[in-house]
């Protein structure tokens, strides 16, 4: 098991494209092992928010007067930035790479490559687990997870299989779920794809994210930035789009002499990890860096 908390993906360049002022306001909405945010405040940021919905990124605290740990999902952006008076902000990071640490932690249940109990829940004191999703969904609700969230083509005949074993026996395990699923072990790729899937239901990381990026936008100051690293392909779709028309449905308006009416400007279009870093650090292959400054 690793003892890594995290090993943030293209550090140099997220903290280069936040441009940071000096004694300007940031927010890291996903704080995860403290990289990003430890180098934020090193580019000289006056003061930065830090949240985290897991209680074990904590155990990563940053001993620095400028430095607030947010314990709370980042949905939540707007309303805790009320809460400390803050009106306007120079700049936000969101990694939204799941940590090194749950990944890695058995019993947390977030991989396939572990005995655990099937957990997948970020904040911890949340009620639903993965497992009541997959004992209490109906098997058109587990395709079309499955479907939009993991991609998965074969998507309907996993969710006949779960529910066939589950009316047998209760699917408890990550094991289980291996074998409810009847995915060849060899199949590694879908059945990544089959916890991711339920991951993000778990946590509605795709509805958080809508609800983070609207507040970003209209927290950003003019000039501030933003910068997003995506890991699959569903939320990247979601931040390009956004960040080109500066909302949630991506319709671009334009201007009577057709000028897109964004309120962002583009500054990284999806950049990936280089051949080095990805040689040094395997997971940050499938990371895209897309940044933009508010008009």
């Amino acid at each position: 098991m690793s003892t890594v908390y995290h090993i943030p993906a293209m550090l140099h360049e997220t903290i280069e494209g936040l441009a940071i002022k000096p004694d300007g306001v940031y927010v890291d909405v996903t704080f995860g092992g403290g990289g990003h945010s430890r180098a934020i405040l090193q580019a000289g940021a006056g003061k930065l928010y830090s949240f985290d919905q897991d209680a074990d990124a904590l155990q990563n605290a940053i001993d620095d007067d400028r430095w607030t740990f947010v314990h709370s999902n980042f949905r939540y952006l707007r309303n805790w930035m009320d809460y400390y008076g803050i009106e306007q902000i120079d700049g936000l990071l969101a990694d939204l790479g799941v940590s090194f640490h749950h990944f890695d932690c058995p019993e947390r249940g977030f991989s396939f490559r572990f005995s655990a109990p099937l957990d997948m829940r970020m904040n911890q004191t949340a009620k639903r687990t993965a497992a009541d999703i997959v004992n209490s969904y109906s098997e058109e609700e587990l395709a079309k997870v499955l479907y939009l969230y993991g991609e998965m083509k074969n998507s309907r005949l996993i969710a006949k299989n779960i529910c066939r074993a589950r009316a047998q026996k209760r699917i408890e395990r990550t094991e289980d779920l291996v074998a409810a699923s009847r995915i060849p072990a060899e199949m590694s790729k879908e059945l990544a794809r089959l916890f991711q899937a339920l991951r993000i239901e778990v946590n509605d990381e795709m509805g958080a994210l809508r609800e983070m990026l609207v507040a970003a936008r209209d927290l950003l100051k003019p000039g501030g930035r933003i910068a997003i690293l995506t890991y699959h392909s569903l939320e990247d779709r979601l931040v390009k789009n956004f960040l080109r028309s500066g909302n949630l449905e991506g319709t671009i308006e334009k201007d009577f002499y057709g000028n897109n009416l964004s309120p962002f400007e583009l500054i990284e279009k999806g950049r990936e990890a280089s051949p080095e870093e990805v040689a040094r650090n395997p997971r940050s292959r499938s990371a895209k860096l897309r940044v933009a400054a508010k008009r």
